[in-house]
Formats: structure tokens, C-alpha cells, sequence
């Protein structure tokens, strides 16, 4: 049995990815926090690890000791990061160091603890914003220009996967990432349950989006095809809407017959996420509204080259925007 290991496992798009490996057979390894909430996770299904990213010389040490006691493990697919936090520097620390750290500790026992292949999830946002004025698709051969520190810190982490030569690895780029539990979407859905829909900024933004069973199917693909060896794919479903289209599909499938379709200037926007961060800084509380945010909301253009993904794995989507929003939302009246 293959055994894999996922980091960020306790996170939204970690809980799809342990189920994926779990219904693939995987013997799964999940890197969790001792902070992180279990509740998604089939606990009597899979194995917890705390891994010590912050002590490079103890998380060397404890990559060896469980290669010795259960193996090494013959994939890992590192899913940990932040999008959001108190101090601008963590966004490095824990994207890019973190990233680092475990690539050095996984190639010092050689062949004993080195994967098959090593996938970093990293994201569109490593890229910056795409052409906003023709719309043309964000490409692989486009110079990357991240505004946000979030982007530069995943960018800077591919370019630490892509300095080391001993370990296969792959690099998955998605777009906006949703489903069942996640907060981000969640929260527009339960805005306009509301009546309310904001958007930002006088131009529409161009949005595209993954759904997060379909990238699990992705990771899946990348892992065990050769030919994504030293690849770096978008990982989105083909589509593109509007951030009007976005709101009228979830006002549409929730029967909500009166919502306020309103938008808010960048410059109070801007506002909004500086203040939000001022608030968050005295909390100690990292605010999902800040400034790095904000470099996001304000790009319009999120289209990405899909083709490579499609045309050299095979990835067929399963899900379509409305598909996977009917779903999502169908979740939480059963939860309701």
C-alpha cells in the first residue's frame, strides 16, 4: 500500500484531499497542527503527525525516525500555508520556509526518506493579476508579478521546490477553490440568503473557479502521471463568469427572489481592509479583510490557461459552477 503523506490536512481543501486518498486506497498520513480542528477528518482512517516545521533540525530528525519505524512515505502533497495573518512576515515563515525546510529534511536521508514525487499547492495568486484590459487567459509563459505578499510567499515557495534536484515534484496553481466547507464562498452564500450581495470595484472581475473534489481528482492525476514531472499546471474547471453572474447563480439556485446587488468603490474597500487589519492587529486575531487581501479583490482578470492540465492529464471536470453550488448549498440545509 502506498502510503502519502498531506500536510494542511485539517484545513478546507485538506479534508477533500485525505478523503480523495483514502477512497484511492492511500495509506494516509495527515500533517495536522495540534491547533487544528479534526472535525472533517476520519480519525480512526488515517494517521496524524504533528511535523515541527519550525526546528529544521528536529523536523529533519523526525522525518528519519518515521522513515526507520513505518517507511517513507511515496508521496507528499504539501497543502500547509496561510492566506491570512497578523504579521505580513508569516506569510514567508510558514509559505516559503515551512516549504523549504521540509524538502531539506525529506532529501538528508537520501533514497530512505525521499518521496516519488513531492506536489506543492500553491495558487493563481503566485502570478498577479492578468491582462485587464483584453482578458486574455493568465499563461504559464507569462512573467509572474504577484502584488499580494501572499502571492510572492507561494511564488517564492516554488522557486525553493524548483532549486532542489533530487526529489520529482509538481506544482498545482488553483484558482478560487470551493465546496463543502469552505468559508470564503460560504460567506457570499449566506450574504445573499440574506439579501445582501457587495461586490468590489466598478469593473466586473472575470472569476474562475475549481471545485474541491475536482482538485483532489487533479492532485490524483499529478501524483501518479509521469508526465507531470517538473510541471507546473492552472488548476481551474474552464469556465469563466462574472462577479455578477457569480451572485445571480447563487440568488437563482437558493430561491431568493429580492437581493440588493450592490458595489463598493476600491478606495472604500481599501478602507474597509485597512481598518479591519488595525482591528486585527490589536486582537492578535488575523483578519480575513486586510491589506494583502485587498491586492486580491481589486484584480479583475483571474482567467487561467487550462489547456496543459487538460490536454497532457486528462482532467475532466465533474463539476460545473452551478453543479457544485447546488451541492454545497443542499449540504447546508441538511445541516440546518
Amino acid at each position: 500500500m502506498k502510503k502519502i503523506l498531506i500536510t494542511g490536512a485539517g484545513g478546507f481543501i485538506g479534508g477533500h484531499l485525505v478523503a480523495a486518498a483514502l477512497a484511492e486506497g492511500y495509506e494516509v498520513w495527515a500533517g495536522v497542527r495540534r491547533s487544528s480542528s479534526l472535525s472533517r477528518l476520519p480519525k480512526d482512517r488515517i494517521r496524524l503527525i504533528d511535523l515541527r516545521y519550525a526546528d529544521p533540525e528536529a523536523l529533519t530528525q523526525q522525518v528519519a525516525e518515521h522513515a526507520a519505524t513505518h517507511g517513507r512515505w511515496h508521496y507528499v502533497v504539501h497543502n500547509a500555508g496561510v492566506t491570512k495573518t497578523v504579521r505580513p512576515a508569516d506569510f514567508f515563515e510558514v509559505n516559503t520556509e515551512f516549504t523549504r525546510r521540509l524538502l531539506a529534511a525529506l532529501n538528508t536521508g537520501g533514497e530512505a526518506t525521499r518521496p516519488d514525487r513531492f506536489l506543492l499547492m500553491s495558487s493563481l495568486s503566485a502570478f498577479g493579476r492578468g491582462d485587464e484590459r483584453t482578458f486574455r487567459p493568465i499563461s504559464a509563459d507569462d512573467q509572474p508579478r504577484p502584488e499580494s505578499i501572499y502571492g510572492r510567499s507561494k511564488l517564492a515557495a516554488e522557486q525553493a521546490l524548483r532549486e532542489q534536484e533530487t526529489i520529482p515534484y509538481t506544482i498545482l496553481r488553483p484558482t478560487g477553490v470551493y465546496g463543502p466547507g469552505d468559508r470564503d464562498y460560504g460567506m457570499e452564500i449566506e450574504s445573499i440568503r440574506r439579501g445582501f450581495d457587495f461586490k468590489i470595484g466598478r469593473t466586473p472581475q472575470r472569476l474562475t473557479f475549481i471545485y474541491a473534489k475536482d482538485l483532489a481528482r487533479v492532485v490524483r492525476l499529478a501524483l501518479e502521471r509521469p508526465e507531470a514531472v517538473g510541471r507546473s499546471y492552472f488548476v481551474a474547471d474552464g469556465d469563466v463568469y462574472t462577479d455578477d453572474e457569480f451572485a445571480r447563480l447563487i440568488q437563482e439556485l437558493l430561491h431568493r427572489r429580492h437581493v440588493l446587488h450592490a458595489r463598493i468603490p476600491l478606495w472604500m474597500a481599501r478602507a474597509v481592509c485597512t481598518v479591519s487589519e488595525a482591528i486585527g492587529r490589536i486582537t492578535s486575531r488575523p483578519a480575513t479583510l486586510n491589506t494583502d487581501k485587498y491586492h486580491i479583490l481589486k484584480q479583475r482578470n483571474w482567467i487561467c490557461d487550462v489547456r496543459p492540465l487538460f490536454d497532457e492529464l486528462g482532467f475532466t471536470p465533474q463539476y460545473n459552477l452551478r453543479r457544485g453550488l447546488e451541492e454545497i448549498i443542499a449540504e447546508t440545509k441538511n445541516k440546518s
